[in-house]
């Protein structure tokens, strides 16, 4: 792994407040060390490590992509209730979901009006609201 990469890593860690161990070090690497935005599954994930020969198990991962999400530098998006996406952009906006594919992609934002939201029930309040529009090719 070159260390442009592992030094956007680094300093995406750091900026978290997150120790920079091997394994996430790796994994951010992974993640954001080009700079651009990524949708993964923790398997997808798991797979591109072990391609480039890091040993990393697979329970490390979904565990370090908990503690990313919990610093706030992932966002998980679910699917179908039971698959788990996870994305290194972290404002709002909607997601396309290739069904074909199972893959997972942005949305152009600007296209959505959301003009109103039930009431949360007493005692609750809306935390986010999440928008996945699934796509078929024809």
């Amino acid at each position: 792994m070159d260390n442009i990469r592992l030094e956007r890593g680094e300093a995406w860690l750091a900026g978290a407040g997150l120790r920079p161990t091997r394994q996430r070090l790796s994994l951010a690497a992974m993640l954001i060390g080009d700079g651009r935005d990524r949708h993964v599954t923790a398997e997808s994930l798991y797979g591109s490590v072990k391609d480039e020969g890091e040993a990393v198990s697979l329970a490390t991962v979904y565990n370090t992509l908990r503690a990313f999400c919990d610093a706030g530098l992932m966002q998980e998006v679910m699917v179908d209730g039971a698959k788990s996406y996870f994305d290194t952009r972290t404002d709002d906006h909607p997601h396309f979901f290739w069904e074909d594919e199972a893959r997972l992609s942005d949305a152009p934002a600007d296209d959505l009006k959301i003009t109103a939201l039930p009431d949360a029930p007493e005692g609750a309040e809306i935390a986010k609201v999440d928008v996945v529009i699934r796509l078929r090719k024809v």
